[in-house]
C-alpha cells in the first residue's frame, strides 16, 4: 500500500503532564494517563450523547462534525472538524474506553489541517486520536485540556466501528443545500437520474430550503433513497456561497462544501463501494456505457490500481432552450424548477481555461478529499476522457456571449427520456406538484 500525499500540516503532540480530571480517580497503572471513573459500566459512558452536526468547543474556534475510527494504517479516530487556521491550539482526545472496569484515556492529539481552504479563515482539519491497546472506546470527547469535568464535555459517538456490509454500489454526496433552495423539477430530475445510473443512496447536507422541496426530501428518505444531514453552518460562523475568499470575504467558503464532502466520504467509508461527489445541478452521464455500475467495471479493470476517478466537468447553459414538445411534459411548466431535458447544449471547450473535474472515489483509498481532488490517498487518481464520460451541469453560462449556433449539441440525457419522465412524474404526482393525470 503506497500512501500518496499532496501536503499535510501537523502539529508537534509530545505528551505533556497529566492532570486528573475533576470527580475522577487516577490509575497511575496505565502508561496512556488512564483514570478510573466510578460507578461506571462496561462503556464508561452512560450519558448524553451529541446528536448535531456541528458542535462547536467552548472558545468557538473550533466545530466537531463527525468522529470515525480509522484503523487502516494504525488504530486510531479521525475526528472531522471545522477549525480557524490561525488559532490552532493543542486538543486533547477523552476517549471513554470499554473494558470491566470503564476508565478514561486521555492524550494530546495530532491536529491535520487540509490545504484546500481557497483563501478562507475557516476549513476542515482531522483530529487524530491514538486509541491505546484494549480501549476500545464507543465514545470519546475533545477538550483543550487534559484536566477538567468529563460531564461538561460534548461526548460524540465513534462511528464505523464495527465491521460493516457494503449496502450501496453508488453513494452520490451533494455538499449542501442553501439560500431557500426551491429548483423542484431538477432536483427531482437529478434524484431519478442518480437511481437509473445506479445510486443506492443519495446524501444530502442540508442548510435551508423551501417548504416544498422539504417535502420532495421527505418523500426521498421515506423511500430509502435518500439521507438529509442537517447543516446548519450559518448559526456559527458567517458564511458565503462564494467559493473564494477573495470574492467574498466571510468566515467560510460555500457553506463549509468541503468539510461536508469529507464527513460524506467517512460516513459511507465501509457502506458503499463508490462514493460520487458533485452538485444537485450535475449529472455524471456515461458516454460508451449503459450505467455508473458497467462504466466502473471497465475502468477499474483497465486502471486496477486507480481509487480515485476524476471527471470533465462541462457546462450546459440554462439560458439555451431545445423543444421537448414530443415529451409529453406540459405539466411540469407549473413545477418550480429548471427542466434539464431543455438543455442539451454545451459550451465548448476553452483553450486557455481548465475544467474543472468532479469524482467517483473509492472512500476507503482517500484519506482526505477537496472538491475537485483529492489531497491524500492510498491511490492513484485516473483523468476520464471525456469521451467516456463527463459531468453535465445545468448553470448559468460561462460563455454568454456565445449563440446557440456556437454550442455542441448533446442529446445524451435524452437516451434516458422514457425511464425519466416517467419516474418524475411519479414522484411529482405523489408529492401533488401535479395533478393525477
Amino acid at each position: 500500500m503506497v500512501l500518496i500525499t499532496v501536503y499535510s500540516l501537523n502539529i508537534n503532540t509530545a505528551k505533556s503532564k497529566y492532570l486528573a480530571p475533576k470527580g475522577i480517580k487516577t490509575d497511575n497503572s496505565s502508561s496512556s494517563h488512564a483514570t478510573e471513573l466510578k460507578n461506571k459500566e462496561r462503556d464508561s459512558y452512560t450519558g448524553e450523547i451529541s446528536e448535531g452536526s456541528i458542535t462547536p468547543l467552548k472558545n468557538r474556534r473550533t466545530f466537531i462534525v463527525g468522529a470515525y475510527r480509522d484503523d487502516r494504517e494504525t488504530p486510531r479516530i479521525r475526528v472531522i472538524v471545522i477549525a480557524h487556521r490561525q488559532e490552532v491550539k493543542d486538543l486533547y482526545c477523552w476517549l471513554h474506553c470499554r473494558s470491566r472496569r470503564g476508565y478514561l484515556s486521555i492524550k494530546k492529539a495530532t491536529m491535520d489541517i487540509h490545504t484546500d481552504r481557497f483563501g478562507f479563515p475557516y476549513g476542515p482539519a482531522d483530529v487524530l486520536c491514538a486509541e491505546p491497546p484494549n480501549c476500545n472506546p464507543k465514545y470519546m470527547s475533545l477538550n483543550w485540556w487534559p484536566e477538567g469535568d468529563s460531564d461538561q464535555l460534548p461526548v460524540f459517538e465513534i462511528k464505523n466501528r464495527k465491521a460493516q456490509t457494503v449496502s450501496a454500489n453508488f453513494t452520490v454526496c451533494i455538499s449542501n443545500l442553501f439560500g431557500n433552495y426551491n429548483n423542484i423539477l431538477q432536483v427531482v430530475q437529478s434524484i431519478e437520474m442518480y437511481k437509473l445510473l445506479g445510486a443506492q443512496k443519495v446524501m444530502i447536507y442540508r442548510t435551508n430550503c423551501s417548504a416544498s422541496l422539504d417535502e420532495i426530501l421527505q418523500y426521498y428518505t421515506a423511500e430509502g433513497t435518500v439521507e438529509v444531514v442537517p447543516w446548519p453552518i450559518h448559526e456559527y460562523l458567517n458564511t458565503t456561497k462564494a467559493w473564494k475568499y477573495s470574492k467574498d470575504p466571510k468566515d467560510i467558503g460555500y457553506y463549509g462544501q468541503t468539510v461536508t464532502l469529507n464527513d460524506c466520504i467517512y460516513r459511507n467509508m465501509y457502506r458503499s463501494k463508490y462514493v460520487i461527489l458533485n452538485d444537485l445541478d450535475e449529472i455524471l452521464l456515461p458516454y460508451k456505457h449503459e450505467d455508473w455500475h458497467s462504466m466502473m467495471v471497465h475502468l477499474q479493470k483497465q486502471n486496477p490500481e486507480a481509487g480515485i476517478f476524476l471527471f470533465e466537468n462541462h457546462i450546459f447553459p440554462k439560458t439555451k432552450f431545445t423543444s421537448t414538445d414530443l415529451f409529453n411534459t406540459s405539466s411540469w411548466k407549473a413545477v418550480p424548477g429548471e427542466d434539464i431535458l431543455q438543455h442539451v447544449h454545451r459550451e465548448p471547450d476553452r483553450a486557455t481555461f481548465f475544467n474543472a473535474r468532479k469524482m467517483i472515489l473509492n472512500p476507503r483509498k482517500v484519506i482526505q478529499s477537496s472538491v475537485h481532488s483529492v489531497l491524500k490517498a492510498y491511490s492513484k487518481s485516473f483523468r476520464v476522457p471525456k469521451e467516456v464520460a463527463i459531468v453535465s451541469h445545468w448553470r448559468d453560462p460561462l460563455q454568454a456571449a456565445l449563440p446557440k449556433a456556437s454550442l455542441i449539441k448533446d442529446t445524451t440525457i435524452w437516451r434516458f427520456n422514457h425511464s425519466l419522465i416517467r419516474n418524475v412524474n411519479k414522484v411529482l404526482t405523489k408529492t401533488k406538484q401535479i395533478a393525477v393525470t
